[in-house]
């Protein structure tokens, strides 16, 4: 059968989430007094951060599991399990039970908030758009003992990364600063490169060109992480020929490449002169001593693919093994884009996890769109099965593209369970019109 050898993955996991739920119903209040268990197991922090993960799309059922391993398996959390929970929580707007979380991990020294919870925290709030808080948390970090250039670094990261550059740049360049930390230039090349790298998110392309000018104006350094950045925007923007040209320029100052630039260079590369120039310079790359990676492979792959040159594309896959390096979901994805079979794509989805390559919750939402577009309803429940296998919750894109493939089917009674679920784990659901006027006609589960 296929994907049959796809059924030991996570034994471990599988086996936590059973445990938990046989002796704590998702229905059972948090406050309600449990007995404990009189032979408890034993978890170290690694498999709690990875069983929360599992509950990444469900926040109610990740607090449970945070406060049962606590209280019935006297398991002691860390700061990495406090900060997978907290950002769980924060990706549903818990922001008051994270501050709670946060305390309480700053009442015991083997859990304290560091960077990274409050990296969390500043992402999850500019995610939701709420700017104001996370600055107004930024400020707070003096009492953590954390008010410092990482911080802030990390701060501008978020607002850069979730579009909200015109509120970094003023921070950063404004006159009126909300923010000041003590012997922290702000003139600095890294902070240039994520304001860069914002205008770049926004696609907007005037807003780039002027501030690399303005950089240059400013006497800023440009560094290798700035030249990629733009090579980048050239690219993204419809003009791979200025990325080659600024990859040209930057080899005749001799300036010595590392595989990011090479990386942006080879889609610029294939984009402009074809994939058979992008494959020369992967090849000069690596006499250069250059070593590809992941993503090296990845955009040469990814151009052979949409060139309709899939042998050779299987071909480098088998190359990435032989140089030791492991193909990720990505690269798979590729694949997955052009092949039109849908037993050649379970194929291909049975190799991927076969050599250990996770997918994510965007390989399982990819599959199901496309196979419920073709109409093919088994292989999309094959999919969906494995995710749950594999220990994944849904989110509300898995959802709607299961519930869409069932519409198309008729099986609106079975659309409607579907759609029922994800709103008892507070996940919105996605307004039909065809569901909700097929429902007022009687309609029922076809065949």
């Amino acid at each position: 059968m296929m994907l049959s050898s796809l059924r030991k993955p996570l034994p471990l996991l599988n086996r936590i989430q059973t445990l938990f739920i046989s002796t704590q119903p998702i229905s059972q209040s948090l406050n309600k007094p449990q007995k404990p268990h009189q032979n408890p197991p034993k978890f170290d922090s690694t498999t709690v951060t990875q069983t929360l993960s599992s509950y990444n799309n469900d926040h109610k059922r990740a607090l449970e599991f945070f406060n049962w391993v606590e209280k019935d398996c006297y398991f002691t959390h860390t700061t990495e399990t406090y900060n997978r929970i907290i950002d769980i929580l924060g990706k549903f707007f818990e922001f008051d039970a994270s501050w709670d979380l946060i305390h309480r991990m700053n009442a015991n020294p083997l859990s304290v908030p560091n960077h990274t919870t409050f990296r969390i925290m500043f992402r999850r709030y500019v995610s939701a758009h709420m700017v104001n808080e996370a600055i107004g948390t930024c400020g707070k970090l003096g009492e953590f003992g954390l008010s410092d250039e990482v911080s802030y670094c990390n701060l501008i990261d978020a607002l850069c990364e979730y579009k909200h550059v015109v509120e970094a740049q003023e921070l950063c360049f404004g006159k009126d600063k909300v923010v000041e930390f003590d012997g922290f230039r702000v003139s600095d090349t890294k902070i240039h490169n994520m304001i860069l790298r914002g205008w770049f998110k926004m696609g907007w392309w005037s807003k780039c060109r002027e501030f690399w000018e303005e950089m240059d104006r400013k006497g800023v350094s440009k560094d290798l992480h700035s030249y990629s950045i733009y090579m980048d925007i050239m690219c993204k923007s419809g003009k791979p020929w200025k990325a080659v040209k600024l990859y040209k320029d930057m080899k005749s100052k001799h300036m010595k490449l590392d595989v990011v630039v090479y990386n942006t260079a080879l889609r610029a590369i294939g984009l402009a002169d074809g994939v058979g120039f992008a494959i020369r310079v992967y090849r000069g790359m690596r006499e250069s001593g250059c070593e590809p990676d992941v993503v090296t492979y990845n955009t040469i792959i990814k151009l052979l693919c949409e060139n309709g040159r899939v042998r050779e594309a299987h071909t480098m896959l088998d190359e990435m093994a032989k140089k030791g390096c492991t193909p990720d979901e990505i690269t798979y994805h590729c694949f997955f884009g052009i092949l039109e079979k849908p037993e050649e794509i379970l194929k291909m989805f049975d190799r991927m996890i076969e050599i250990g390559a996770k997918p994510r919750m965007a390989t399982y939402v990819m599959l199901m769109r496309k196979f419920g577009r073709w109409g093919f309803l088994r292989p999309v429940f094959i999919v969906w099965d494995k995710m749950e296998e594999l220990g994944q919750s849904p989110d509300y894109n898995a959802y709607n593209a299961l519930i869409d493939a069932l519409i198309k089917k008729g099986m609106i009674d079975t659309a409607k369970k579907y759609d029922e679920e994800m709103l008892a784990k507070g996940i919105s659901s996605k307004r039909r019109r065809d569901l909700g006027s097929m429902l007022m006609l009687g309609s029922s589960d076809g065949g």
